[in-house]
Parts: structure tokens; sequence; C-alpha cells
């Protein structure tokens, strides 16, 4: 490795870091909370059938999925400036990226939802609760724990779609590579370089998705014990 290579590495490692702990990290964070809480509504919609809502919970899904997050982001961002209102970019990066990951989660909670047991349902309507306290109480945790490795890889996969925001004049890690490129014309080595710390802040996530799902597997396997010791009990 000659002199200018280990000088180019060095000194670019925390000009990209940087941004992707202080920009591509939270505007990741921030995205997907946000995109959470849309995925459980409209999926929430689709569940409960409300007539109206429901199709309009259709059409969003089909219109974010079937367009490209770039159009998307141009279409916000640039949209908006043309009609003469100026738009944070971060903000605008966020909104954009909660709206469409919120499509694809919605399709997953969607059938995480209807994944429970009718019987769920019934069980709750039989101990006097009404439908929100079933739903919130029995169904949605159960869909939760369902829908958490799929969920975990949409995170994963947002994480990766933030280096799109650089379009938009957002200075996360990929914008951060791509002037490094311009004043050092080493392309393959700084884009290299950027993608390593790409495979780094997946795998911390991968790490953290296998912790939550081996918690998750313990938390049901403890219930099982739990209400088979008392159907035992009961039988006595």
């Amino acid at each position: 490795m000659s002199e200018r290579t280990l000088h180019i590495l060095t000194d670019s490692f925390w000009k990209i870091l940087l941004p992707g702990l202080k920009v591509t990290l939270p505007l990741t964070a921030i995205a997907f909370a946000m995109a959470l809480v849309i995925a459980i509504f409209v999926a929430l919609i689709q569940f409960a059938n409300v007539r109206g809502l429901k199709q309009i919970a259709r059409v969003y899904i089909w219109i974010i999925r079937g367009t490209p997050l770039i159009v998307q982001l141009y279409l916000v961002f640039y949209g908006i400036s043309g009609l003469g209102y100026l738009i944070n970019p971060f903000v605008c990066a966020a909104f954009v990226l909660a709206i469409n990951e919120g499509a694809y989660c919605a399709e997953t909670m969607r059938a995480a939802l209807e994944a429970v047991p009718v019987g769920q349902m019934e069980a709750g309507y039989c101990v006097g609760m009404n439908y929100r306290q079933i739903i919130r109480r029995i169904v949605l945790p159960q869909a939760m724990r369902t829908a958490f490795p799929p969920l975990s890889n949409s995170l994963l996969s947002m994480m990766k779609d933030t280096s799109l925001v650089a379009s938009i004049t957002v200075a996360e890690m990929f914008m951060a590579a791509q002037r490094i490129v311009a004043r050092t014309y080493e392309p393959l080595l700084v884009y290299t370089e950027v993608a390593l710390m790409y495979l780094c802040f997946s795998t911390i996530l991968t790490w953290l998705q296998h912790l939550g799902e081996k918690r998750l597997n313990r938390y049901r396997d403890t219930k099982k014990i739990s209400s088979g010791t008392e159907r035992g009990g009961k039988e006595r």
C-alpha cells in the first residue's frame, strides 16, 4: 500500500464516519420510527376493514410501492421548492423515507395481524373486552412479535437507502464520500471504504436483530411453560 493510499484512507475515515454517526443513523432511526407508526395505522385500518379508509390505504400502498424512492425524494424536495416553499433537506428526507418504508411495513404488519388466530379475538370478547382493548392488549403484541424479523430487515434496507438522500443535498456518508472522490480522484478506494462502513452498520443492526429475536423466543417459551403449568394444575 502506497503512502498516498494510506493517507487518503486515514484522512477520509473520520470524514465519512462522522456524517454516518451524526446524520445517517439519526435519519434512519427517526424515519423508521415514523414509518412504524404509519405502518401500524394503515395495517389496522385494513385489518378492521373500514370502508373508504381501506381503499385509501390500498391506493397509498399501491402508489408508494409502485414508484422509486429517488423519484419520491425529487418530487417532494424539488417539487415543493418549485412552488416557492423552502424545506429542510433532512426533514424532507426523513418524511419521504417514512412514507416510503411505511407502505412496505404496512403490508408486513397486515400479514402479521391476520396471522393471529381468530379465537384470540373471541376470547377477548368473552372476558368483556371491547375491540380497542383486544387489539391493544392481545392482537397487536402477538402481531409485533411475528413481524419483528421482517421489520428488522426493513430497517436494514432503510439504513442503506439513506445513501439516496445525498441527491437532495443531505450531507450523510455517501455525500461525504462523493466530495472526497471529487478531490482525490480515487473512486475505487473511497467508495470501497464507505461500503465497508455501511457493512459495519448493517452488521451491528443484524446483531441487535438476533438479540431481539432470542429475547422474544425466550419470552414465548416462558409463556408456553407457564400456561402449560396452569393447565396442568387445573386438570389436577
